[in-house]
């Protein structure tokens, strides 16, 4: 599970669905897919949500698992990641990868031989939208009559998994960025979705089902955060921007940085939706992980 470019939209609602039986299952499950399993999480960032959520649903689905840092490892001094993975592969069941590279958790995959979930890389962030998805049809929208607009940084791992999210379901997308921060227009293009790219925030947000932000700067990006945060101070989700989509959901994959991608205000307003996405993390990957357990 690398990449939301690489499913389906059958295997996307299945994802979907399955969340849904894992959250109402939660303490009573029948089957526990992972017994007798180990799991290993690597990850070269830092991490809440992500890490707890998938130690808890290792555990809940039977399993055992492993933390593993980049410095835990031999990988952190500069072993190969595919003699890393040949090695992995032959003692674990299956990997959380959280990195920077998308090209790592895809040599990764090639080369152990064992189940892979990516979780997180500078390209995309698959699980997280995944996660949204089923909040979102949890709150009783329709995923296939769906607006969601995308205000910030319109290149990062969320921006370019909704793209794909939205290409493969059949949404639409609307991304509102300043234009050194707009998605390639080639990645638009290849996706073949429904995406609109504007520098108009308001335009962008005008009649959404959903406004979705997430931070201005990414891990990775912190030297860049005094330009960053200057060239985004128009595209903040705040009352004002609210009036064009009044019934919107508002999401955030967090952490929140409040005054800067959103306001106080609105985050508190709408803290209920936001949370209920983070617990949910926990119930998506349950799905992924269940699915994956026999492969």
């Amino acid at each position: 599970m690398l990449s939301i470019e690489a499913l389906s939209k059958a295997e996307i609602e299945e994802i979907v669905a399955l969340a849904g039986v894992m959250k109402a299952g939660r303490g009573h499950h029948a089957a526990h897919p992972l017994r007798h399993q180990c799991w290993a999480m690597m990850f070269a960032k830092s991490s809440t949500r992500t890490r707890i959520s998938f130690e808890v649903g290792i555990r809940e689905l039977g399993g055992d698992v492993i933390f593993l840092a980049a410095d835990d490892i031999q990988l952190g001094r500069g072993e190969p990641i595919k003699d890393t993975a040949r090695v992995m592969g032959r003692l674990l069941h299956g990997a959380v990868i959280r990195t920077f590279a998308q090209s790592d958790v895809e040599v990764f995959a090639e080369f152990s031989g064992i189940p892979t979930i990516n979780a997180l890389t500078d390209e995309e962030h698959p699980c997280q939208v995944l996660a949204d998805l089923f909040s979102i049809r949890e709150a009783g929208l329709d995923l296939d009559d769906l607006r969601i607009a995308f205000i910030g940084d319109g290149d990062c791992n969320m921006a370019r998994s909704w793209i794909w999210a939205a290409a493969r379901w059949g949404f639409e997308l609307r991304i509102g960025a300043p234009e050194r921060f707009q998605p390639p227009a080639d990645l638009v293009a290849r996706s073949g979705g429904n995406i609109v790219v504007t520098d108009d925030p308001a335009e962008a947000a005008a009649g959404a089902n959903v406004l979705y932000t997430d931070v201005w700067v990414s891990m990775g990006k912190e030297e860049e955060k005094a330009f960053r945060e200057a060239q985004f101070q128009s595209y903040q989700i705040n009352t004002e921007l609210l009036q064009v989509a009044p019934d919107a959901l508002v999401m955030h994959c967090l952490p929140a940085y409040r005054g800067k991608e959103i306001t106080e205000e609105v985050f508190e307003g709408h803290a209920d939706t936001v949370f209920r996405q983070a617990e949910n993390r926990l119930h998506a990957q349950k799905a992924i992980l269940s699915l994956l357990s026999d492969c």
